[in-house]
């Protein structure tokens, strides 16, 4: 990337289970005879099922965490994994910690916490089709606003001097991209030949852009200093701005989507729902005619 061209703002999560959540399945009746055969056990402790859905719930809730290995020493390490918690949490049964009170605390906020992440995926899952997306691809592109381009080559270098010189060159005749591979201190000359792309005014320095935007095509600019040092410009092509392809921008489409719909059903529910503060007193009324703040 050319150190020219301004950085656009960054731009940011998913849901995973946790391990206690995943520890409840458990105590969960057995499935169907048709779900338990596209669900293989893969192995028993002490007695109890270990199936591919337990694996995979450890390996999302363990996300980032889990090493990297293999497949097979992956799955090795799920069912190692998993069978030391089902000992463990058996172990812990045999004490009776889970018919504490703070257990049953806990496990309560495990259950409202799995229950608003299942309905939050479930929500953006049914919100989130590729006709939606095409949908509010649409509306954006038409919304866009007719905007310039220009495609450019540059050669930057440290002086004004040595800027005049390579602009002779060019006028002699020279060829612009490999003049910039030799002469130019911007490091992508190298391997693109000065070429800058396609950018719009706002996407170079000032300095920079006033020119590039007045040349005509295959027009060469006088030496243009900027906080880099100097540049000699060549204009490419010019052309109204074009819209990024569906598929170059499907991931953003899929998020804002996701982040709507979520959002939508949080602020419904939040408008239908009673919430009453009771750690707060109750603000008193304003006097009368007096504004509240």
């Amino acid at each position: 990337m050319t150190p020219l061209r301004l950085r656009p703002h960054a731009i940011p999560g998913g849901l995973r289970a946790s391990a206690l959540a995943v520890a409840m399945a458990l105590a969960l009746p057995a499935a169907p005879l048709h779900a338990q055969d596209a669900d293989p056990v893969v192995a028993r402790v002490n007695g109890t099922d270990v199936r591919t859905s337990d694996l995979s719930m450890v390996e999302e809730d363990l996300g980032s965490n889990l090493p990297a290995m293999s497949p097979e020493a992956k799955r090795d390490y799920l069912v190692t994994f998993y069978a030391d918690m089902v000992m463990i949490a058996k172990a812990a049964e045999g004490k009776k910690l889970g018919d504490t009170p703070e257990f049953q605390r806990r496990l309560a906020y495990q259950r409202t916490k799995l229950l608003m992440e299942q309905h939050l995926q479930a929500e953006a899952k049914s919100s989130v089709t590729d006709q939606a997306m095409r949908q509010l691809y649409d509306d954006a592109t038409k919304q866009m606003k007719s905007e310039q381009e220009v495609r450019a080559r540059h050669i930057l270098v440290e002086t004004e001097d040595e800027a005049k010189a390579v602009l002779a060159e060019l006028k002699k005749g020279a060829d612009f991209a490999d003049l910039a591979k030799t002469k130019s201190k911007d490091p992508s000359a190298k391997q693109e030949g000065g070429d800058l792309g396609y950018f719009t005014k706002q996407q170079m320095v000032p300095e920079f852009s006033e020119v590039a935007f007045r040349l005509d095509k295959g027009q060469l600019s006088d030496p243009v200093k900027s906080q880099f040092g100097w540049h000699v410009i060549r204009v490419e092509d010019k052309r109204d701005r074009q819209p990024p392809g569906f598929d170059q921008v499907k991931e953003q489409l899929e998020s804002y989507l996701t982040r709507k719909a979520q959002g939508d059903m949080i602020a419904k529910l939040r408008a239908e729902a009673k919430i009453e503060r009771l750690d707060k007193k109750p603000e008193a009324p304003a006097p009368e005619g007096q504004k509240k703040d």
